[in-house]
């Protein structure tokens, strides 16, 4: 046995080396996980769930979809966009962290109050005030 025994024949080494420069790697989608690539890498990940909202979070986030979806059946405007986007912000953060923290309850309170009084007929708006109201403690 010579010290090129487990070595490839040189036809394979070609196709070898011609088939690296064509490799590719595909990832779809990666959550919650650490990717590493190369010689003596490490990867680490903590993932850490807030778990689900409490009571009045989920009330507030039921409230606020209903809200979205009542003031998507007027025409906008620009105190409208405004809410929209703060309602938008609010979902989001219940569902990421299981709450929506007292800085976005106040913008969301401020919007709320800048869309006009129209929306505070609605039962939706009516709901989502009183629910930031309780939160914020008043």
């Amino acid at each position: 046995m010579t010290g090129t025994d487990d070595l490839p024949a040189r036809g394979d080494r070609a196709a070898d080396a011609a088939g690296a420069a064509g490799a590719t790697v595909r990832i779809g989608s990666v959550a919650n996980s650490a990717l590493t690539f190369g010689a003596h890498s490490t990867a680490t990940t903590t993932n850490v769930s807030h778990g689900e909202p409490d009571g009045a979070q989920r009330e507030l986030l039921a409230a606020v979809r209903a809200l979205r979806a009542d003031l998507a059946r007027f025409v906008s405007t620009a105190d409208t966009e405004v809410l929209d986007a703060e309602l938008v912000a609010a979902e989001e953060e219940i569902t990421a962290s299981g709450e929506a923290g007292r800085p976005r309850l106040e913008r969301l309170r401020t919007s709320l109050a800048s869309a006009g009084e129209w929306v505070g007929a609605l039962g939706s708006g009516v709901a989502v005030a009183e629910l930031v109201t309780a939160l914020l403690g008043g």
